[in-house]
């Protein structure tokens, strides 16, 4: 079973929150989140109550201020548990909405969508084995759309502002 404990302030000062199942509003709990202990699997944490906003993506590791997650701010309102997938890893991704124009499959990780496909918008996807996460920067940088299997049509599907993905990858054990 997953474990992930909040605390209000920085390098585990605080109040605290131990979780251990997904959380659609997180608010009761604790007020900010400064600094994070994830004690076991992957998480995706939300700025927003009912999975929405900002998307984290931590695994197991000490994280002692929001920066170290990449987060934009001390907000973190609801809480997803990954679970655990199988070693098959299969996306599509489109240029155009509702799977139009070129298509291209991937199976690995991408630090730069540009230079290997030489675009650098995906307005639709087909995840069709595993867990993924799109960045809005190459080299894994900026923010993240946790993607798991499914269809999105368009970039507002997978909570995207814009169809800009910078680098792509696995979510592996």
């Amino acid at each position: 079973m997953g474990k992930i404990i909040f605390y209000e302030d920085r390098n585990f000062q605080g109040r605290h929150y131990e979780c251990s199942s997904d959380c659609a509003d997180l608010s009761p709990y604790f007020s900010r989140c400064n600094s994070i202990r994830v004690e076991s699997d992957w998480w995706v944490l939300y700025e927003k109550p009912n999975y929405m906003g900002y998307q984290y993506v931590l695994t197991r590791g000490e994280y002692p201020d929001y920066q170290r997650w990449m987060g934009f701010n001390d907000c973190v309102r609801s809480c997803r548990m990954l679970p655990h997938t199988g070693r098959s890893y299969r996306m599509r991704i489109y240029e155009r909405l509702t799977f139009g124009g070129q298509m291209m499959e991937i199976m690995d990780d991408c630090p730069s969508v540009y230079d290997r496909f030489r675009y650098r918008d995906i307005h639709s996807c087909q995840v069709m084995d595993g867990y993924w996460i799109f960045y809005e920067h190459p080299n894994y940088r900026g923010r993240q759309y946790f993607m798991r299997p499914g269809e999105y049509r368009r970039y507002s599907d997978w909570g995207g502002y814009s169809s800009t993905v910078g680098s792509l990858r696995r979510i592996m054990e």
